[in-house]
């Protein structure tokens, strides 16, 4: 599909400058650390686009500076894109230093106020709290008894909260540092270009809003199933489960995307009411429509208890009561250990109420037509309907038109979840972020699941969950698997389609 583009620097021409910033990763040696946000920084910052910024990394491991300068090379050096100016990298690393956090709240206070005099003026201070779910209140009272909350932003990790009461325990426990405008609960999926790109097909298009309801559409699925199985992080997830991971902190999110009324303005808190919106009409989740799985073989992974009840697949119906979508059910499935990795938004559309076509023509053989959304780096979309087969008689096929980013020349310009959601959060830009009344709304629908559970089915490694996943999406089918494949772009006259 053609692209007609603007010139190449038209999308940086409109961000806002960065204010100086001393940034703080707390769990600075960990995974997400070395995969995510040191090469992320790294990338802003040979973009232009956080020009004045120094880094200080805290996190259980006892490291130097030039013990943390070596990891957080190593981790760009392998994960992170367009690393090949060794003085650039220099530069950046240059830049980094570090405090064990046996240190203490007088160390860090230390170190960051060194770096602010090294910028000079009065930079800000943004902290990422790479940190399990408990240890984050004990690192936002070190911030305050630091004396750090001053002129400063906090970016918290999922998940946020366990259930209703700890996620009105830990607002309550921020609350007594920061205030409300300063904390920045962090969705990577919303950072994505493609959940962004919902937004822009759904608002800047007259063929797609007009039709964006129950009228229209039967069904949506939103879809995320790995490959992947928990790893090493069997006590975490023993303690949280699929849905306390991913549901709640993730597809919830999504979902409000996919389902929330015209914003007044493209701006953070119009966005983030009508999103607040969608929160407040989603009805409880009711129990016996969920399904919860564990795959074979995790209750032997280091960690977990051996007779374990934690899901690692949940599907569930999801219902909204308002004008909009009474009657639409969104059904959301994720799961570890699954056949395929995928993130997918699925839109079906309602099929005609009356056939003009013979019998045997095709028309709706192959289910109704769709609109997915793929919210991998990719950022595809695909339409799906159908289209007559070439020659004399009136046979019907399905076919389908595609976007992906990779054809777009701007693609180089993309930033990645967490680089997009790091400069929002720079910036003060809530509009991709979730408030403490919408987390807690969304614990609020989630609490008489929490508390009457279903039976956790077993399911095979490699496979898409258990059996009664069928039932529960009955009469609809699950678009995942794909009969057809994506389109790829490289190869010249492809037809296969999603």
């Amino acid at each position: 599909m053609e692209s007609h583009n603007g010139p190449r620097d038209a999308a940086t021409a409109v961000l806002p400058p960065i204010a100086p910033y001393v940034v703080v990763l707390f769990g600075a040696a960990g995974d997400l650390a070395k995969r995510k946000l040191l090469p992320g920084l790294l990338h802003l910052s040979q973009a232009g686009m956080i020009p004045d910024c120094r880094i200080v990394g805290t996190s259980l491991e006892d490291l130097d500076d030039d013990g943390f300068r070596a990891l957080a090379r190593e981790a760009c050096e392998e994960f992170g894109r367009k690393v090949d100016d060794p003085a650039a990298l220099d530069a950046f690393t240059a830049r980094l230093n570090y405090v064990p956090q046996g240190a203490g709240p007088d160390a860090l206070a230390a170190a960051v106020k060194r770096e602010e005099k090294e910028l000079g003026g009065t930079p800000r201070r943004l902290y990422h709290l790479s940190v399990p779910p408990a240890a984050a209140a004990e690192v936002i009272k070190t911030l305050g008894e630091a004396g750090l909350a001053e002129r400063a932003r906090v970016i918290m990790e999922k998940p946020f909260g366990t259930d209703l009461e700890s996620a009105r325990e830990l607002n309550a426990k921020v609350h007594e540092v920061f205030d409300e405008s300063q904390i920045f609960r962090i969705d990577h999926f919303l950072g994505k270009e493609a959940a962004q790109n919902i937004l822009a097909l759904r608002f800047a298009n007259g063929l797609f809003e007009p039709i964006w309801n129950r009228n229209h559409i039967d069904h949506v699925q939103i879809d995320v199933p790995e490959t992947l199985d928990v790893g090493t992080r069997g006590a975490f997830y023993d303690d949280t489960g699929a849905y306390r991971d991913m549901v709640v902190t993730h597809l919830f999110q999504i979902l409000a995307f996919v389902a929330m009324e015209p914003p007044t303005a493209l701006a953070p808190m119009a966005i983030t009411e009508e999103k607040n919106k969608v929160f407040r009409t989603m009805r409880p989740i009711d129990p016996d429509r969920v399904v919860r799985g564990q795959y074979e073989g995790y209750r032997s992974v280091a960690g977990v208890a051996p007779d374990s009840q934690a899901e690692t697949f949940v599907a569930l119906e999801c219902l909204i009561d308002n004008w909009r979508w009474s009657g639409v059910p969104f059904f959301l499935r994720t799961g570890k250990a699954m056949a395929e990795s995928a993130r997918i938004i699925s839109i079906a559309f309602r099929e005609p109420p009356q056939s003009m076509f013979p019998a045997g023509s095709g028309v709706g053989a192959f289910g109704p037509d769709h609109l997915t959304f793929d919210l991998d780096e990719s950022s595809r979309l695909s339409l799906s309907f159908y289209g007559k087969q070439p020659g004399p008689m009136m046979n019907l096929e399905k076919v389908s038109m595609q976007f992906s980013l990779h054809e777009v020349h701007t693609e180089a310009d993309t930033l990645e979840a967490y680089e997009r959601l790091i400069r929002d959060a720079m910036n003060g830009d809530h509009t991709l972020f979730t408030t403490a009344q919408g987390i807690e709304r969304l614990w609020e629908i989630s609490q008489q699941l929490l508390d009457n559970p279903p039976q956790v089915l077993p399911y095979a490694q490699g496979t898409w969950g258990p059996g009664a996943i069928r039932d529960l999406i009955a009469p609809h089918r699950w678009r995942l698997p794909f009969e057809r494949r994506w389109r790829e772009v490289q190869p010249a006259g492809a037809t296969e389609a999603a």
